[in-house]
């Protein structure tokens, strides 16, 4: 949620902040801006450009502007205090002109620090509790400059205010003391450090920066940074030295490109051969009986032990723990409870000796979901985790975990970090499986089945045509209900989400024997059902829920890996699935909804890769 990017080194800042701000739109915003410090010369006022908007509209500004400087920031905004607007977007200006501040994250107690300021003859132009912070930045250095001169002064002046802060934060700093410096720090919401040759960066991610820099640095909770563009320095709010650690950018930025794909969601759901690829690769026994992971820390005796597994996740990760929750079940014997992050850090949920917790996230910087892994570890017990970013904060604070290696996914519409997700998790149900009851020929069985899925979904992926069709007919509908049994309930879930999220759809997933418990009183000829059956004992059950919709004149769309045994004329549109173990047939009834979901939204005008109001990565209570 929100960006941060910075740049100081021997270029011009301005078109390398606005490539950063433009990698960094995926996150989610509704304005955005930059601060140069104009020709490197000290008291010099910074150049500031903001406009609400799309960074395309603030790159026309900036180009009018003639912005000259080799140090600046820049932020894309999601509006939490304060309406849309071009005042309150960032960068923002002390009212004494000597400091200038993005920020990600929310000043709790900003009101009473702005009535304090206010006092002492600062003044606001904003409603945001941002321009609070740097007018208190502003009254410390102030102060520290009466008596130390400007050497370093910055750096306390921010020690010194954020000691007053309530609330999550993410802020680049600039002085125009001191052109060429930019101080960073960080609670709650991430901040990365890229390290160049004779030029540094700070920003919210290394989307940011891939293919620039070098080397990356991932700050942790209560950690500052100063940076210029020969060296940099760490150090905690208690001013105690913190030695780096220096990890290799491991991604190209090719791979956050959109080729010849209209929008990013289109290529990350062609992506997902590739993707489900990596995310198995090397992680199954010599064999070929089980899986492996070498990121658990925790021994088969260890796994032994546990009594029961607890998922929790927010959003499309949460519907990746549903789906864990019925394989695990279903293939391990385990009991699997599943919650809401943003729920189990309040709930004060009792929890049985011997659970295992997992959390799940795309990001690792979720932050429902890293309070609920910071509250679990509180209690004692052992966290792991299924993520996509490496060196992300979550993966840092975990007791091991499993990488996606899924690559960057750009679309705020999750797609192939969501069927990596369910892979893992479905993997996970087999090594556990394998080390209790299941049998070596089961075993043999399911990872012959994983290792066919990527082919599989090349299948699917193939129908898009078609499904492009079927989207087209249905397009001007704005009410849809997707229904699925046992493990397709949750893809139910997910496929509603995705046509809310993209296509402002209203859209509600349900088991699909609740349907006659309420939600058939919806049914009519404007509002279309997607019914998920597939072949096993829930067939018959799924078809009579079809009947019930026919019945009431309702459009039916059915997804099914069997349509020899769905009746003629009783769906209105059939998507085909090919034929395989139940194992994966979670991942491949997602594909077409993710597809229906995209093609939907494109015909209705949407803007698919940025949808209203979301950021990809929630980083805010």
């Amino acid at each position: 949620m929100c960006g941060i990017i910075g740049y100081t080194g021997k270029q011009e800042a301005g078109p390398i902040l606005l490539d950063g701000l433009q990698r960094l739109e995926y996150r989610g915003y509704d304005s955005a801006g930059l601060a140069v410090c104009r020709g490197g010369s000290a008291h010099a006022s910074p150049q500031v450009v903001k406009k609400a908007g799309r960074v395309e509209v603030l790159s026309r500004l900036v180009k009018e502007a003639h912005l000259r400087g080799s140090c600046g920031i820049g932020h894309t905004r999601w509006a939490t205090h304060g309406r849309v607007s071009d005042n309150n977007a960032h960068p923002h200006v002390s009212s004494d002109g000597a400091i200038v501040l993005a920020h990600n994250g929310v000043i709790e107690n900003f009101l009473q620090l702005r009535q304090s300021l206010e006092k002492l003859g600062y003044t606001f132009q904003s409603e945001t509790d941002t321009e609070v912070l740097a007018n208190l930045i502003a009254l410390h250095y102030a102060r520290l400059k009466e008596g130390n001169g400007t050497h370093n002064v910055l750096e306390e002046a921010v020690r010194q205010s954020l000691a007053e802060v309530e609330g999550t934060y993410g802020i680049a700093v600039l002085s125009v003391d001191d052109p060429e410096t930019i101080i960073g720090a960080r609670k709650g919401s991430p901040l990365v450090l890229g390290v160049g040759n004779g030029e540094k960066m700070l920003a919210s991610d290394v989307t940011a920066f891939a293919g620039r820099m070098q080397s990356v640095v991932y700050l942790d909770d209560g950690q500052i940074v100063r940076m210029d563009r020969d060296n940099f320095s760490i150090s905690t709010l208690s001013n105690e030295s913190v030695a780096p650690v220096l990890s290799k950018i491991t991604w190209r930025s090719e791979d956050a490109e959109l080729g010849d794909f209209p929008h990013y969601m289109l290529k990350e759901i062609f992506d997902q051969p590739a993707s489900l690829e990596n995310a198995m690769r090397g992680r199954f026994s010599q064999d070929g009986s089980t899986a492996q992971f070498g990121g658990l820390n925790m021994g088969p005796r260890e796994l032994r032990q546990v009594d029961r597994i607890l998922f929790l996740g927010c959003g499309t990760a949460w519907h990746a723990c549903l789906i864990a929750k019925h394989m695990i079940e279903k293939y391990a014997r385990i009991p699997v409870d599943v919650d809401y992050a943003s729920e189990f850090r309040y709930r004060n949920s009792p929890l049985e000796k011997n659970t295992l917790v997992f959390t799940v996230s795309q990001s690792g910087e979720t932050l429902d979901t890293l309070e609920a892994q910071r509250e679990a570890k509180r209690k004692g017990y052992r966290v792991l985790s299924i993520l996509n970013v490496v060196g992300s904060t979550m993966a840092r604070e975990n007791d091991g975990g499993i990488y996606q290696h899924s690559g960057p996914e750009i679309g705020v519409a999750s797609t192939k970090a969501f069927t990596a997700q369910v892979l893992v998790a479905t993997m996970i149900a087999l090594y556990f499986g394998r080390m209790r009851d299941m049998s070596f020929a089961d075993g043999r069985e399911m990872v012959d089945a994983v290792r066919e899925l990527p082919g599989l979904v090349k299948q699917v992926l193939a129908g898009a045509a078609n499904i492009e069709k079927i989207a087209r007919k249905y397009a001007a509908m704005n009410d849809f209900l997707f229904l699925g049994r046992l493990e397709m309930f949750p893809v139910a879930l997910e496929g509603a989400l995705k046509l809310k999220e993209i296509s402002y759809i209203h859209a509600e997933g349900y088991p699909a024997a609740e349907m006659k418990h309420g939600p058939i009183a919806l049914i009519c000829g404007k509002c279309p059902t997607v019914v998920i059956a597939m072949k096993g004992e829930m067939l018959k059950k799924c078809l009579s829920s079809i009947q019930e919709v026919k019945a009431r004149k309702g459009p039916v769309i059915v997804i099914t890996n069997c349509p020899g045994d769905i009746p003629a004329g009783l769906a209105d549109e059939t998507i085909v699935l090919p034929p395989s173990h139940e194992c994966v047939q979670p991942i491949l009834a997602t594909i077409p909804l993710q597809l229906l979901s995209y093609y939907i939204a494109v015909a209705r005008g949407c803007d698919v890769d940025k949808p209203r109001n979301l950021a990809k990565s929630v980083t805010v209570e």
